[in-house]
């Protein structure tokens, strides 16, 4: 399937659906109710796995059904099915419309054209699996021939194609969605030292722009430069110090420390380290950060969130002052303002809830170079491999997976075992310089929150924040 997408056919061919009907149906649930949707999905995903010089996993999978949901103030009703006819649907609107007490109508008009942030091709049919493996087995025999400290090689090459409808009032808007990633895992040995260095990247788009011989050799020597680098590590000094954050991945501490605090459920019911404080100095002056999920090709972007709501370039914080959260249609009515095209779910299982798309801080006015030369004793974190936060305190917990020490106002020596310890809201009032060098993640994140995982971006320009708890493993 390419350009030339039949909805109807995908959706309601094998049941021979009336859309008329279909439309009835919806009006009639959520008539009385404060706002709800008809979510139809398919969605067809693949992951291949290249692991101990063999293909080691491979699957092809599919997913269709329906959620139908409405919601009065707080409350919510939600039925979802694997078979999408109308019979199922009535049922569903039947058991929507009594199981919620509803005692306010709303009126929902929506604009069918949306706004294409992508390619509606399948990435799955782009390539034969011949070709596939082909590629995977060049690209474990390419690291392998490298350096003779590799001992392990897996490559990761996963792509998705989803198509989703959102109906209600008398219109239906549409959104099909490509998402290929391609990662690498080098594990190289010296002596009795084992490392890891790992890399990716992907989008939304087809796999020919990510799979090209030059994108995949940049995304391989990525991973074999940092397993080899940790591979020199010292261990990480232990302490209070000024920490330098790379640009792009590094966002990924943004995105759990402040970006979860700004998404509206959590202040609606006031448990966010942000909540009731729009307004209010929350960050360093220099400091504005964004959620955008209109920026083409990107993982976080969608052309519809799955409300069937624009996609926005949502100001968070700007100049250090908090401005706005994060909603869906719901928590954006319980708070009495517009929702901002962050309604989002992993597919029509669940319901929809306030999500990140694309969460990035814009750049500032200085260059790296400064930046680095102004500490004279720090860490310089580059790679994040995971963490841990609290949304009610901001506290987080993030392990750093290639990092340096800077010296005298160099980076010298790599270390490993850096854990960056603090709160969001501290940390942000400590960033005293911003790089003019804002980089947006290649394309490899994603959020989980509740249960259900989205595709995300990440970013952020070189940061200096002048004292965060670093846990190291030096004695």
């Amino acid at each position: 399937m390419t350009d030339n997408v039949n909805l109807d056919q995908i959706f309601f061919a094998q049941s021979n659906v009336n859309i008329n009907n279909i439309y009835k149906i919806v009006n009639s649930a959520l008539s009385n109710s404060d706002g709800g949707e008809l979510f139809l999905e398919f969605c067809q995903s693949e992951s291949l796995v290249f692991d101990d010089n063999i293909l080691k996993h491979m699957d092809l999978n599919t997913r269709r059904g329906f959620g139908l949901r409405s919601f009065c103030e707080d409350s919510k009703s939600f039925v979802r099915s694997s078979e999408i006819s109308e019979k199922e649907i009535s049922n569903a609107a039947s058991i929507v419309k009594s199981s919620v007490s509803l005692n306010k109508t709303n009126s929902i008009n929506l604009n069918e054209g949306t706004k294409g942030l992508y390619p509606r091709i399948n990435p799955i049919n782009e390539i034969n699996l011949n070709s596939k493996i082909k590629l995977l087995n060049e690209v474990n025999e390419y690291v392998r021939s490298k350096n003779n400290c590799v001992k392990q090689v897996k490559i990761t090459l996963s792509g998705e194609w989803q198509v989703v409808q959102i109906i209600k009032g008398d219109h239906r808007l549409s959104d099909i969605r490509p998402l290929v990633s391609f990662n690498v895992l080098v594990i190289v040995e010296k002596g009795d030292r084992t490392e890891r260095g790992s890399a990716g990247h992907g989008g939304r788009d087809s796999y020919g722009k990510f799979i090209s011989e030059k994108k995949w050799k940049e995304v391989a020597n990525q991973a074999l430069e940092q397993a080899l680098a940790n591979l020199e590590a010292i261990p990480a000094p232990a302490g209070e110090m000024t920490v330098v954050l790379g640009p792009g991945w590094p966002g990924i501490l943004l995105h759990e420390a402040v970006g979860h605090g700004l998404e509206g459920d959590f202040n609606r019911k006031g448990v966010s380290a942000f909540s009731n404080s729009i307004g209010k100095q929350v960050a360093a002056s220099s400091i504005t950060v964004v959620d955008d999920g209109t920026l083409p090709n990107l993982r976080g972007s969608i052309s519809i969130d799955d409300e069937g709501t624009p996609p926005g370039y949502n100001v968070l914080i700007e100049d250090g002052v908090l401005r706005g959260y994060m909603h869906d249609n719901m928590n954006a009515k319980l708070m009495g303002v517009n929702p901002t095209g962050n309604g989002r779910r992993e597919s029509y299982k669940e319901v929809t809830m306030p999500r990140m798309t694309n969460t990035y801080m814009l750049p500032g006015k200085h260059t790296p170079e400064e930046i680095i030369s102004s500490v004279k004793k720090g860490l310089y974190a580059v790679n994040f491999s995971g963490g841990q936060v609290d949304i009610t305190s901001g506290k987080f917990v993030f392990s750093s997976s290639e990092a340096y020490l800077i010296e005298n106002g160099k980076v010298t020596q790599p270390v490993k075992g850096a854990t960056l310890i603090g709160d969001g809201p501290t940390v942000l009032k400590k960033v005293s310089m911003v790089g003019n060098d804002l980089k947006l993640d290649p394309g490899v994140g994603t959020c989980s929150k509740d249960g259900q995982n989205v595709p995300v971006g990440v970013g952020q320009p070189t940061l200096k924040v002048d004292s965060i708890t670093v846990g190291g493993t030096k004695v």
